[in-house]
């Protein structure tokens, strides 16, 4: 198959930083080429080269500088060149556009969150139009499945779902879990939905029962007032955490590897939560809250547990302390985090789920 992929316009492929959407598109890529001719168009960034080729991968970069210039510039690069299939990722707004340019060719969109056919980016109105022109609409969750076909309930038939992978040869567990401290850690954006202020006081909630717990936050934000009152939070409730800023993808294995448990204390629907996967397939239990497709991934007492009262500080704060004492639990827990991921989420899954799904939607 001819696969065609438009990459969305802030980051490039593969994303140095970030980016789980263009790593999502990255890792699909690398798992089907051998079989199939994926064509990838992403953003020009810094020093990267205008085209790159792995085996049967073809990337291609052009400026952006708007979604509009972005878009302008990938149908002019693609014009008359012939697909079997054109998925875009996360950009419905992009579909009509491209199906103008591709009348007659398969167009599926890639949905990662309900981000781009909500309020404030769009109209529900404006996304029914967009998705009129798309013939396949992909969720990366039940979660995120049900909740498209619940707000556009006229495509609900053409709505299906592939759960996310993970590099399970990069994201493994460490070898030696001898610490004298407890480590939670934390990876996501530093925005608001994230819950990190509950996380900071759930820690200083469960360090009364046990002093060692430390907390390290790995990610970024565009808001620096909103990391300086995470800090100032921290500071205030004395609780000891390392706020280290938005690592690499390449760190990110190394960093997992440090913790004992991870926390996902997310205050909104996550579609999917993929830091929960990572953090399972580097043996680390996930203590998570029970919203959108995160059951789907962390099941209470087997891999993980999961938080019904996630706005609760206090809430978390008993799941950490009780991991932090019970280290049979937690050694159990870590064991079946890695088995599950083996066995659901690598991305040969994901992506042979997702090519089954194309090739039946053209038989």
């Amino acid at each position: 198959m001819k696969l065609l992929i438009i990459a969305p316009e802030q980051i490039p492929v593969p994303p140095p930083f970030g980016g789980s959407v263009e790593n999502c598109i990255y890792q699909i890529a690398r798992q089907v080429s051998n079989e199939h001719q994926i064509t990838i168009v992403s953003l020009l960034r810094n020093k990267m080269p205008r085209k790159s080729v792995m085996n049967n991968t073809t990337i291609l970069r052009v400026s952006g500088g708007s979604k509009q210039v972005y878009l302008k510039n990938v149908l002019r690069l693609v014009k008359g060149k012939s697909f079997d299939m054109i998925q875009i990722d996360n950009r419905p707004r992009f579909a009509a556009a491209v199906r103008k340019a591709f009348p007659n060719t398969p167009i599926s969109i890639f949905m990662h969150s309900m981000t781009f056919v909500s309020s404030p980016m769009t109209t529900r109105k404006l996304a029914n139009e967009d998705l009129r022109n798309v013939d396949l609409i992909i969720g990366n969750s039940k979660s995120l499945q049900l909740s498209l076909k619940n707000r556009f309930p006229a495509h609900k038939e053409k709505i299906k779902f592939v759960h996310l992978g993970v590099d399970t040869d990069s994201f493994r567990p460490r070898m030696n879990s001898a610490s004298k401290s407890f480590h939670v850690l934390f990876a996501g954006r530093l925005i608001p939905r994230k819950g990190v202020p509950t996380l900071l006081q759930a820690v200083r909630i469960a360090r009364k029962s046990v002093p060692s717990i430390r907390l390290s936050v790995a990610g970024g934000t565009r808001s620096p007032a909103y990391k300086a009152y995470l800090k100032r939070m921290a500071r205030n409730l004395g609780v000891p955490v390392q706020f280290k800023g938005n690592l690499s993808r390449k760190r990110m294995p190394a960093f997992y590897r440090t913790g004992d448990c991870f926390v996902c204390p997310s205050q909104k629907h996550e579609a999917f939560g993929l830091v929960n996967v990572e953090a399972m397939a580097s043996g680390l239990p996930v203590i998570a809250s029970r919203i959108g497709g995160i059951p789907e991934i962390v099941q209470h007492g087997r891999n993980g547990l999961l938080v019904e009262e996630f706005r609760e500080p206090s809430a978390f704060a008993y799941n950490i302390a009780k991991l932090a004492k019970d280290s049979e639990l937690k050694a159990l827990l870590s064991k079946r985090a890695r088995e599950d991921v083996l066995h659901r989420f690598s991305w040969s899954i994901t992506a042979t789920k997702l090519m089954g799904i194309y090739k039946a939607a053209r038989a």
